[in-house]
């Protein structure tokens, strides 16, 4: 077996106790006059993961843990409230607010969830695909003839790259259907030649037919690419295709990080055990199953300590008063007094 390479097994992406608090609060006025204070929801509260070269980091968990959240953290769209994103060693935010931030946003892109919204129907695809090398100098000012010629024979080749035809490029973004629309979303993903890609629930909006599809194309182009990917996704089997680590949140927190053999095979956290238990079992093998219970908390005021006691069948007096914090037991990080105490 041919040895992985020292430079591919250093981390490319490292986020150390991230957070983001976004202010909820009625207008000043409203809050006056009904004398109510001010409210934060905590969408990430101390998050913390490293991902290598050339691999995938899914999140997984239910809609609202804060999953879309850290995907925009970790691109720049949302500067955190507190602890860092390290992009290549260097902080994001630091980079973002210097001469170099044009270099690192050609390093990193974001694919969209809704491959509806995120195109602009106005645009032909050759103008969609090819703005991102208009704006960072890629092929040169489209004024003239020669570099226009070239623009557009980089677009066509970009479009080649995740299974469009050539000819696409005059057409509009109606006329053409869900996934491929996604794929044109790759290909100017593409376009910058980025080292990282965000790919926030690529596939969710798409058949399940047409997501096989998207998702062998962005395998290939991981091969092909020396890709890293972050995806986000609360679908559990697409997960398992596409990942090499997976990070369950829940309420703005990792409560579990594992690698995907070892997490598919021998969950930990109670919440990683219900989110699994809720998978057709298609095989009927007859095995204990515990469905996904309960309601996910108020995050304007979630629980004390352990924010999945109230769900957990599991918990104890400990669990109710203690946050727990995110351990390594053996090959997994788990943040469950549960694990830790041998009680499950």
């Amino acid at each position: 077996m041919t040895p992985v390479p020292v430079a591919m097994e250093t981390p490319l992406v490292e986020v150390r106790d991230l957070a983001k608090t976004f202010d909820v609060s009625a207008p000043w006025l409203n809050r006056a006059v009904e004398r109510k204070p001010r409210q934060f929801v905590h969408a990430v509260d101390g998050v913390s993961f490293a991902i290598l070269r050339g691999r995938t980091l899914a999140l997984v968990g239910e809609s609202g843990c804060g999953k879309s959240t850290v995907a925009r953290l970790l691109v720049g769209l949302y500067a955190p409230s507190a602890g860092e994103v390290r992009f290549d060693g260097a902080d994001i935010a630091t980079t973002l607010r210097s001469a170099a931030a044009r270099p690192l946003r050609r390093r990193m892109q974001m694919i969209f969830q809704d491959p509806y919204a995120s195109l602009n129907p106005r645009w032909k695809i050759e103008d969609i695909v090819a703005e991102p090398l208009r704006e960072h100098g890629l092929a040169g000012p489209a004024a003239k003839r020669a570099d226009r010629s070239s623009l557009r024979a980089a677009v066509a080749q970009l479009l080649a790259s995740v299974g469009l035809a050539g000819a696409d490029m005059e057409k509009f973004p109606h006329q053409f259907s869900g996934g491929q629309r996604q794929r044109i979303s790759i290909a100017r993903a593409l376009a910058t030649q980025p080292e990282f890609l965000v790919c926030d629930e690529p596939t969710s909006a798409l058949d399940v037919s047409v997501q096989a599809q998207v998702l062998n194309i962005m395998k290939d182009l991981q091969r092909e690419r020396q890709l890293t990917y972050l995806f986000i996704s609360h679908n559990l089997a697409v997960v398992r295709h596409v990942s090499d680590s997976v990070g369950v949140m829940y309420l703005g927190r990792l409560v579990e990080l594992a690698p995907k053999a070892e997490l598919f095979a021998r969950p930990r956290h109670p919440y990683t055990r219900m989110l699994l238990d809720a998978i057709p079992d298609i095989h009927m093998s007859g095995r204990a199953r515990t469905p996904v219970q309960g309601e996910v908390p108020n995050p304007l005021n979630p629980p004390t300590g352990c924010s999945f006691h109230p769900r957990c069948p599991y918990a104890n007096a400990r669990c109710k008063v203690e946050r727990p914090t995110l351990r390594r037991i053996e090959t997994v990080q788990i943040a469950c007094h549960a694990a830790e105490e041998g009680r499950i």
